[in-house]
């Protein structure tokens, strides 16, 4: 395995900039951050774009990463696929694409994004746009050989993406539902321990039931703030007490964890998520939460 992480929360740095700082601080991987260029959105590392994957010039992108002895694990582009407004949809899927291109002009097999959901519908609704949504996309990635890794946060932090959130791919059930609809090889999973914690699911035992389907994984904490647990209670779906923090700081047994990925025989990336509040506002408190987590997980990777 290798130890990189998404260059989302660097959102004034260049990739050059980016890369230069990775490779001097050990990190071996980038998972970059693909937003279309100069939009902007509301949630927290959203909009930003590190390539413009509708004009860039594929051989440099390689050459730099080449310079700095990095590899790029994965382009990340996280909107919401099944938004309930046609235009937005719309343009999360043609951006997609053109993702899904730019992963193959760079020779990238991954890329990594959100399946959505309409908040305020049922589950059961959401599968049946799934089921319209989802595969053309995958095939339109299998026909440019590139795999989609589906992270499984539920997106429901705050009052306005109640009641349902806005990503359908938040449990082992609806994993395998929308496994059965697209049994595609090349639709998976980016595999996130923290969003998995305060849902109270053994994200070991979903590493060993999912092995084949874990294309990517995320190392992001979850700290359960129990003030706020009992205050709001489970009803709440975790908001008040759900608590991102950086590898180390949180309630994921990185030891058991890396352990399962390793026994599941994964060999690739573990890409440092940072939305860690505690190490915002200022690029040196970004770096060092970076190398906080580092830090907890070198020793494991190897």
């Amino acid at each position: 395995m290798k130890l990189g992480f998404l260059t989302a929360a660097f959102p004034t740095l260049s990739l050059e900039q980016i890369a230069h700082w990775a490779h001097n601080h050990g990190f071996e991987a980038l998972e970059i951050a693909v937003w279309p260029s100069g939009e902007g959105e509301r949630r927290r590392y959203a909009g930003v774009s590190h390539i413009n994957v509708e004009s860039f010039d594929p051989a440099a992108v390689r050459d730099l990463l080449r310079m700095y002895n990095l590899e790029i694990s994965s382009l990340a582009y996280y909107p919401n696929n099944l938004d309930p407004d046609p235009a937005t949809k719309k343009a999360a899927n043609e951006h997609l694409m053109h993702v899904i291109e730019a992963a193959q002009r760079l020779e990238v097999g991954i890329v990594g994004t959100f399946v959505g959901r309409d908040q305020k519908r049922s589950v059961a609704d959401n599968l049946e746009d799934f089921k319209r949504t989802w595969p053309p996309l995958v095939k339109f990635a299998r026909d440019h050989n590139v795999k989609i890794a589906i992270e499984n946060c539920p997106m429901i932090f705050s009052a306005d993406e109640w009641p349902g959130g806005r990503n359908l791919a938040y449990s082992p059930a609806l994993w395998r539902q929308m496994f059965e609809i697209i049994p595609d090889d090349n639709f998976g999973l980016n595999f996130d321990p923290s969003h998995l914690v305060w849902q109270m699911i053994d994200y070991t035992r979903a590493i060993r039931d999912f092995a084949s389907r874990i294309f990517h994984v995320h190392a992001k904490d979850m700290e359960v703030d129990r003030d706020g647990l009992y205050q709001h209670g489970v009803m709440s779906l975790g908001v008040g007490w759900q608590v991102p923090r950086l590898p180390g700081l949180g309630e994921v047994r990185w030891d058991r964890f890396i352990s399962a990925l390793y026994a599941a025989g994964y060999d690739w990336v573990v890409s440092i998520e940072h939305e860690d509040r505690k190490f915002e506002g200022d690029l040196e408190l970004v770096q060092r939460g970076f190398l906080l987590a580092r830090n907890a997980l070198r020793p494991l990777i190897v």
